[in-house]
């Protein structure tokens, strides 16, 4: 039997990060980190050959290691912004940080291709390799670490929610990069899906020569996205980066709920959405470019009829129509959930005796929130203390439920800056979107400081308005 202080379920990046820094922090301990992919990544694995980070990589990935070739966009949709790593840059870089950060460290073991079978109330694993019959019993003398919490899902691992039948050409998005291998190429697109997948196949499409009058769209729902220009991070964009947190604060006192609050927030385009027509529905936390937006209202062939329930050749079926589309459509499959809804109203403490469970503490920076916990779990010594550093924060579904998300993250914060250890983990912490930023900015008695300032007048004034929202929202949230 094998032994190990920490034993993490999953490989993905809310593994990666905490694993990163629980052996920074803890020079002692030893770590497991098991996975069923045969390389670490978890969903970036799995995920569309031209998928890519939708936020700028600077504040990604594990503490001690930053992405490298960070640079601005000169061209395309982002054009004047962060660039953001390509899913094959993602995948490089955790096998980086496995090979070249966690592994010489000798303290820690990673088992590829293996599925964790539970644990038994002695703290013994059952660990059970893909490819063999030779089943490992590993020993968690401190903690099981779970990381993979919110079951993310990519299209070509979910299950459809509807019929398609024999006849009917459906791919997920990552098998248009193999379109170049057929004889003949569709002439026409039908795109499934409303979330980000969706977006960025849209782009994808007409980027490679597509004609918008040749692409339909399903969707469902229309949502509400964070304008990319105001999460730029370093010293130059501080200023462009509190005014929206200021603007979200002020919005919060003029707001009666979440839905109202983001379309005074779209007022002026710090959130953005496609179709200024139509009220968003939906709010996934989605990171988008106006120069993305302006693509994607190139497409007006935009079908609004629900979910689709069946799809026959030439014809999407709904609960209540059906449509007729080219014979010789191409259905493109984006309606997997990244979260499943009930995981979302789920929750559970993330110190719990014997068990962590890694959930968002800074909604939805996962990463951050996983190195975070890291650092909470060696620093303070009881369930308790630790606790209440971290109030697992919701993945919200929709506008109405978002300020839910919002208040924990606020009041998360609020608690972090009440603790000497946690302000000094979180002046040094790469992941954090402004802690290095504003230690280095302090350090110089730097006059951009004065943003700063307005954003904590305006905390003292609006949170209030935030907590009313917040407390509103979560009843929503869990009623969904």
């Amino acid at each position: 039997m094998d032994e190990t202080d920490y034993l993490i379920v999953g490989a993905g990046a809310v593994g990666l990060a905490f694993a990163d820094t629980l052996v920074a922090e803890d020079p002692e301990c030893t770590v497991t980190i098991v996975d069923r992919h045969a390389k670490p990544g978890g969903h970036w694995n799995d995920a569309y050959g031209f998928v890519a980070l939708h936020q700028p990589s600077a504040n990604y990935g594990v503490n001690s290691l930053a992405f490298p070739n960070e640079h601005i966009d000169t061209h395309g949709p982002n054009m004047g912004l962060f660039a953001l790593a390509s899913g094959a840059e993602v995948l490089a870089y955790f096998e980086t940080v496995v090979n070249s950060r966690l592994l010489p460290t000798g303290r820690v073991t990673y088992l590829a291709s293996h599925e964790f079978g539970g644990m038994d109330e002695d703290r013994k694993a059952t660990v059970r390799p893909l490819f063999s019959d030779e089943e490992k019993t590993i020993k968690a003398g401190r903690k099981l670490v779970d990381a993979t919490f919110y079951q993310t899902s990519v299209p070509s691992t979910h299950n459809r929610n509807f019929e398609v039948a024999e006849s009917v050409d459906i791919v997920p998005p990552g098998a248009l990069l193999e379109l170049w291998k057929r004889d003949d190429q569709p002439e026409h697109f039908v795109i499934l899906g409303a979330g980000k997948t969706a977006m960025d196949t849209g782009v994808w499409l007409i980027q490679n020569g597509v004609a918008p009058e040749d692409i339909s769209w399903v969707r469902p729902r229309e949502s509400w996205l964070w304008n990319r220009k105001y999460t730029q991070p370093g010293a130059d964009n501080l200023e462009t980066s509190m005014a929206m947190q200021i603007a979200l604060l002020e919005a919060a006192g003029k707001a009666q709920d979440g839905a109202e609050l983001m379309r005074i927030l779209g007022e002026d385009d710090f959130y953005l959405r496609i179709d200024e027509s139509v009220e968003p529905e939906m709010f996934h936390f989605a990171t988008i470019s106006q120069g993305e937006v302006d693509v994607l209202r190139r497409i007006t062939n935009v079908i609004r009829e629900g979910r689709v329930t069946a799809i026959e050749q030439g014809r999407l079926v709904f609960a209540d129509a059906e449509v007729e589309v080219p014979r010789d459509s191409l259905f493109i499959d984006c309606t997997a959930s990244a979260v499943p809804l009930e995981t979302r109203r789920t929750k559970r403490p993330i110190f719990d005796g014997d068990t962590i469970t890694l959930q968002p503490l800074h909604v939805p920076v996962v990463t951050f929130s996983a190195a975070l916990a890291a650092f909470i779990e060696t620093a303070f010594e009881t369930d308790e203390e630790k606790n209440r550093f971290a109030t697992p924060g919701p993945l919200t579904d929709t506008p109405t439920a978002f300020p839910y998300a919002q208040m924990v993250t606020m009041m998360n914060r609020g608690a972090w800056s009440q603790s000497p250890e946690i302000g000094k983990f979180l002046s040094q912490s790469r992941l954090d979107f402004g802690g290095p930023t504003l230690a280095k900015l302090v350090a110089e008695g730097s006059p951009k400081l004065a943003a700063l300032g307005k954003f904590q007048q305006a905390i003292a004034k609006h949170m209030p308005d935030m907590i009313r929202l917040g407390l509103a929202a979560k009843a929503v949230h869990e009623g969904q």
